[in-house]
């Protein structure tokens, strides 16, 4: 039976739609139930404000009512970016993919980061300036307010950040993993993501993390301090069936 919690056997599994209905909730845009709806009904499908994150969420990829709540959700030609979808239904158009990986804390040595500084709204300009020069993933000018965010300075410039992003029940996300070019080799990124994982970690959760799977330098930093590849989801933009083309969502 699908109930709000997602039908998947993990909650990693699903882990958007996991904090989309959980953690996040405050965060989640659903589309008003469709008319004649059991009041008891919910919406299946949610996303983040275009402002905060990119991801939208199906409750059941499987479920053709969870693809027709993400339609209204966005629009008729609307754009969803989902995670671990592999064949939209027919009428939707896959307009990019990338392959990733998803892995998990099994010894990560946490550990406060004395010279890291929390980071707030009053440094997005920045942050932003070192996401554009990194690319570590998508980072919006609301994605600070997903988690707790650190930063290292160097003589007050922002040089390297790590922070959290989803949080299923249980779990929180490491994120925006990034290093000025000019600094990196210094071990910045490692002492941002163990001083991250020692807050998660004090509140009772279980880092994770997701990369490209193509960004075999990451994975084998990540391996190498403490985490395990658990599985291997695809990041994909969709578009919904229909002639008006909406922005990315």
């Amino acid at each position: 039976m699908t109930t709000n919690a997602g039908p998947t056997t993990h909650v990693l599994d699903n882990p958007a739609w996991a904090s989309l209905s959980g953690a996040h909730a405050a965060f989640a845009e659903r589309a008003a139930a469709p008319p004649g709806a059991a009041p008891s009904s919910f919406p299946r499908a949610a996303r983040y404000p275009s402002d905060v994150s990119p991801f939208a969420a199906l409750v059941d990829p499987a479920d053709p009512d969870s693809w027709a709540d993400l339609r209204r959700l966005v629009g008729d030609g609307g754009i969803a970016a989902l995670a671990g979808v592999l064949t939209p239904p027919d009428g939707w158009e896959t307009v990019g993919s990338v392959a990733g990986v998803q892995l998990v804390d099994t010894s990560l040595r946490a550990e406060p980061a004395p010279e890291a500084v929390r980071l707030g709204p009053r440094d997005v300009p920045e942050i932003l300036g070192l996401i554009e020069l990194t690319k570590p993933g998508p980072f919006l000018p609301r994605t600070v307010e997903l988690g707790t965010y650190l930063g290292i300075r160097h003589r007050g410039r922002l040089i390297a950040m790590a922070g959290e992003r989803l949080r299923p029940p249980g779990w929180t996300e490491i994120s925006a993993v990034c290093t000025h070019p000019d600094h990196q080799g210094r071990g910045l990124a490692t002492r941002l993501v163990r001083a991250v994982a020692a807050g998660i970690r004090e509140r009772g959760d279980v880092p994770f993390l997701h990369t490209a799977a193509s960004n075999t330098t990451a994975i084998r930093l990540y391996e190498s301090i403490g985490f395990t590849l658990r599985r291997r989801p695809s990041f994909m933009a969709v578009r919904a069936p229909g002639n008006t083309a909406a922005n990315f969502s």
